[in-house]
């Protein structure tokens, strides 16, 4: 069997017969990079069908054989559990907690279901036991594995039938198929294609474990995550104890849920109330605070957005974002100085959703317009405030989803007002909470500085 060469890109895969200076697919300058396939032989006749087409409402259906692995948060980004049979890809930045993470759910997994299969490429056996000993990882059944070697893992996998395997991490597993080095496209892409093949082929689900680039995804080419059934994403701040673990692609479930974890001197511990955890060092009767409830999927999290606005020394003022969109800030601005009046032309403005936490919804639009007012007018909003709502270029205070979810999480915080949109505040029954329905931005500000 004769051996081709072909030009790779590590970012996107593309494949050329010659080298290039640019990738002509994802633009990327020198990721072309020379690797050696073997050749496939060709037959002149086609493989017959072992398989007929069969009417979809003819197919035997089964229900889902999910187990739980201990942890909550992480069975609830899964869908509910882990799937038997799929094929689970974590990403995120070096040091974020993934090893961690996994070493801590096949350390439950196993004292619950028995056999499980650890492998790490990164790591000999007695330093993932020196990291375990940290942890607290003390299954008799969890057995490490220390290899690179796809056909050496597969075979150890098809020999033990472990309740899971976790692969740490697949960039370092490289097949005797393929003369490249570990960690290049092709290596990536055919030993991910093996190891699915083992969990749909055995049913045991497979957990890999992937790098993460400058630009925040994963490293190797973008088919990994098309091959594989969940894409979960670890995301934190190294100067924050907590992580946020989310899903990106779930073919068996919903890619909203979020788990939240806090880590510490034992590793990862779940945070069973996020929005308590979020708020807890909240300043009081400061101006430009202001709080806000965001929904992950079914939970509702309450956020604190914090807004400063000074007088800018350049020509251009600074508009400058942690956790939100800097378009939608700047949006923000022309209403409130349109609508509203306010003079924001030449004022630096700074907004940060404290802890790190990323929104993305337009619920939490009215919290940021109260956090930039209440900063400019330095006049502090009431403390037992919540503010939600999504706000329109003309001045316009927009319905909200789940609105009564919303309210109650804040009253189980111990707020004891809700300013959100007239439309949402008719849907919802008034209890301890004082509800105010607001249709526009002016109206809200009136409200909330009245008692300010």
């Amino acid at each position: 069997m004769k051996t081709r060469t072909v030009y790779s890109c590590q970012k996107c895969g593309y494949q050329s017969a010659k080298w290039l200076g640019k990738c002509p697919d994802c633009n990327s300058w020198n990721t072309l990079a020379e690797e050696v396939l073997p050749g496939r032989e060709r037959s002149g006749e086609l493989t017959a069908a072992t398989t007929a087409p069969r009417p979809i409402v003819e197919v035997e259906a089964e229900p889902e054989d999910r187990f739980s692995c201990g942890i909550a948060e992480l069975d609830r980004v899964l869908g509910g559990g882990i799937v038997a049979g799929s094929l689970v890809l974590i990403g995120g930045d070096p040091g974020i907690g993934k090893s961690t993470l996994m070493l801590q759910a096949m350390d439950r997994l196993s004292r619950r279901a028995g056999t499980v299969l650890y492998v790490s490429g990164e790591e000999s056996a007695r330093q993932t036991r020196m990291r375990g000993e940290r942890l607290r990882v003390r299954a008799k059944e969890l057995f490490i594995l220390a290899e690179n070697s796809l056909e050496k893992i597969v075979a150890h996998a098809h020999g033990m039938k472990p309740k899971a395997v976790v692969i740490d991490s697949i960039q370092t597993v490289f097949t005797a198929a393929l003369e490249s080095a570990p960690g290049t496209v092709s290596q990536v892409r055919e030993s991910a294609g093996k190891l699915m093949m083992l969990a749909k082929g055995s049913g045991i689900p497979v957990f890999l474990v992937g790098h993460v680039t400058k630009d925040g995804s994963i490293a190797g080419p973008r088919v990994l995550e098309h091959m594989v059934d969940t894409v979960l994403y670890f995301e934190g701040d190294s100067g924050h104890p907590y992580r946020i673990l989310r899903a990106i692609k779930n073919r068996y479930g919903s890619t909203n849920e979020i788990g939240v974890f806090q880590m510490n001197e034992e590793g990862l511990s779940e945070v069973a109330n996020p929005s308590e955890f979020f708020l807890s060092e909240r300043p009081l009767g400061v101006s430009g605070s202001v709080v806000s409830a965001a929904v992950e999927g079914s939970r509702p999290l309450l956020v604190e957005l914090q807004a400063l606005v000074t007088s800018s020394s350049y020509g251009v003022p600074r508009r400058t974002t942690i956790g939100v969109d800097h378009n939608r800030l700047a949006l923000l601005v022309a209403v409130l100085e349109k609508k509203v009046g306010l003079s924001l032309a030449g004022q630096d403005i700074f907004l940060n959703v404290v802890g790190g936490v990323r929104l993305a919804e337009p619920a939490t639009d009215l919290a940021m317009v109260a956090a930039v007012a209440s900063s400019h007018l330095d006049r502090g909003i009431a403390p037992r405030t919540m503010v939600v709502g999504e706000v329109g270029l003309a001045g316009e205070v927009r319905a909200i989803t789940q609105p009564e979810t919303r309210v109650r999480e804040a009253a189980k915080l111990g707020f004891t007002r809700c300013i959100l949109p007239s439309g949402s505040a008719k849907q919802i029954r008034a209890g301890k909470l004082e509800l105010i329905g607001v249709s526009s931005v002016a109206e809200t500000l009136e409200h909330l500085f009245e008692a300010g």
